[in-house]
C-alpha cells in the first residue's frame, strides 16, 4: 500500500488519504482510507472510514475495536469503554455513513489492528481487514560511536515512518537545544569535532512532543601534555621520601606511563616513589603518557638540597714554608645550595682566624705554625674539614745564624791573641 503522512501544527494530526479498501459485500461494508498507518509516538492519528448497510435498517450502536470479525461478540471490546483508550479516543463520525475516529497521544502499546463495528436493529457488522496502526519512536544513528578529534561525524534522526520533506528536525546535546543546528533535513554533521563535542545527542521533529532516546558520541584523542606534581611540594632535603605523579588527559585513558632520567628509564606507572633521596637523584626527569592514539612527554627538574660534605682544606705549594713567605689555605666542598660561609680555625683556638674559601697568610712567621681546618656552611647545614699542618721553618734559620756569629767571633778572638 502507498501511504502519505502530513504534519501540521498542534493538535498534531495524521491524515490518511489512501485509496479505499472495500469489503466484499456490496450491501454491507466498511471502507478504510488505508490499511496501514505509521505514526510517531505522542502524535494524533485520524483514521478516515465510511460504512454502508441496506436501506430499512436502523443503526443502534457504533464503536471501534481491536479484535477482528471472526471473534465472538463478547470478544469485540468497545475501545470507547476501555480505560486505556477512553480519554484519548474520539468518534468523529455519525450513525449514518461516516465512521472516522481520532486517537490522541498514541503510544507503543497502541500498535494494533483496528476495526470499526456497527450494530443495526438486526445484524452486527465488523469492517473486514481493519487498519494496522504502527507506533514508532525516533532514533539517532551515528556514522561512528567513536570519532577521533578533528575528524567529522554524521548523526541521523530516523524513524520507521516516512516523514514529509518539509519536516524540521531539532537536535539536542545533553538535553540542551542546539538551536543553531536546527535543519530541514534529518542529519546533523559535525565537522572537525572537538573533545567537548562528546555527549548525549537526541532529536525531535518540530511540532511533535517527541524526543528520541539519546545516542552517546564519544570523541577520542591522544594524551595532552602530562602534568608532573611533586610531594612534598616544598624544598626536598637529602633523605626525604619523594613521590612524583604524572597525569595526562586523554580518551581513551592513558594506558602506559613511563619515567626517564637523562633518557634512561627509571620507572613505570603513574607514580614514581624515591625513598631516602640522595644528592645524585637531582636532575631532569621526564614522564611519557601513551594511549592508542599517541604519546606525549613532559619534563621537570628535581633539586635535592643537602649540607656541605667532602669538606677538605689544602695548602698552596708543596715545599717548605719559610718565614716571610705567603701561604694560601683553600677550602673545598660539595653542597646544594652552594656554601655561603667559609670559616677558618686554628686548633686549640676558640675564635676563627679568617673567612672566605681562601685564607691567605702573608709574611708568615713562626707564630703561624700549627694545625688549621675550615668549616663550610649553607642554609641546610655545615661540616668541618680535617686539619692540615702549617710548619714555618724560621726558628732553625735564626739558630744557624746565631751559631755562625759565635764561630766568627771566636776565630777573630783567636787571631788577635796570636798577633799579640
Amino acid at each position: 500500500m502507498v501511504m502519505s503522512i502530513m504534519l501540521a501544527p498542534p493538535p498534531l494530526i495524521f491524515l490518511l488519504m489512501i485509496h479505499r479498501v472495500y469489503s466484499a459485500d456490496d450491501e454491507w461494508g466498511v471502507n478504510y482510507s488505508s490499511s496501514y498507518i505509521c505514526a510517531l509516538k505522542g502524535s494524533t492519528v485520524i483514521i478516515n472510514c465510511t460504512y454502508k448497510y441496506p436501506t430499512g435498517y436502523k443503526i443502534m450502536n457504533v464503536f471501534w475495536t481491536n479484535t477482528n470479525e471472526t471473534a465472538k461478540d463478547k470478544e469485540h471490546p468497545d475501545l470507547f469503554n476501555d480505560s486505556e483508550y477512553s480519554q484519548r479516543i474520539e468518534y468523529l463520525g455519525d450513525k449514518h455513513h461516516d465512521c472516522t475516529m481520532r486517537l490522541t497521544d498514541v503510544r507503543q502499546t497502541d500498535s494494533h489492528k483496528y476495526y470499526f463495528r456497527f450494530i443495526t436493529d438486526q445484524p452486527k457488522w465488523v469492517g473486514k481487514h481493519g487498519v494496522t496502526l504502527d507506533i514508532t519512536d525516533l532514533q539517532v544513528e551515528s556514522s561512528g560511536e567513536r570519532v577521533t578529534e578533528r575528524h567529522s561525524v554524521t548523526l541521523t534522526c530516523k524513524s520507521r515512518c516516512s516523514l514529509p520533506d518539509r519536516s524540521t528536525f531539532i537536535w539536542f546535546k545533553n538535553t540542551q537545544s542546539l538551536s543553531e543546528r536546527t535543519d530541514r533535513n534529518n542529519q546533523l554533521i559535525l565537522q572537525s569535532v572537538r573533545r567537548n563535542d562528546s555527549g548525549n545527542y537526541s532529536c525531535a521533529v518540530q511540532g511533535h512532543n517527541l524526543t528520541s532516546p539519546h545516542q552517546y558520541l564519544n570523541v577520542i584523542y591522544a594524551p595532552d601534555k602530562p602534568v608532573i606534581s611533586i610531594k612534598p611540594s616544598g624544598e626536598i632535603m637529602e633523605g626525604d621520601s619523594v613521590t612524583l605523579t604524572c597525569s595526562s588527559k586523554s580518551n581513551p585513558p592513558v594506558q602506559i606511563y613511563s619515567w626517564f632520567k637523562e633518557n634512561k628509564t627509571v620507572a613505570s606507572g603513574q607514580t614514581y616513589i624515591i625513598s631516602k633521596i640522595r644528592s645524585d637523584h637531582s636532575g631532569e626527569y621526564k614522564c611519557k603518557s601513551i594511549n592508542e592514539l599517541g604519546k606525549r612527554y613532559s619534563a621537570m627538574n628535581l633539586n635535592v638540597l643537602y649540607p656541605p660534605k667532602k669538606v677538605t682544606a689544602s695548602i698552596s705549594g708543596s715545599g717548605e714554608i719559610k718565614e716571610g713567605d705567603s701561604v694560601n689555605l683553600t677550602c673545598s666542598s660539595e653542597s646544594n645550595p652552594p656554601v655561603q660561609i667559609y670559616s677558618w680555625f686554628k686548633v686549640n683556638e676558640t675564635s676563627s682566624v679568617g673567612s672566605g674559601q681562601t685564607y691567605s697568610i702573608t709574611n708568615i712567621n713562626s707564630s703561624h705554625s700549627g694545625w688549621f681546618y675550615c668549616e663550610a656552611q649553607n642554609e641546610v647545614g655545615s661540616q668541618r674539614s680535617t686539619a692540615v699542618s702549617v710548619n714555618v721553618k724560621g726558628n732553625m734559620m735564626i739558630f744557624h745564624s746565631f751559631i755562625g756569629v759565635l764561630i766568627l767571633g771566636a776565630v777573630v778572638f783567636i787571631m788577635m791573641l796570636i798577633i799579640w
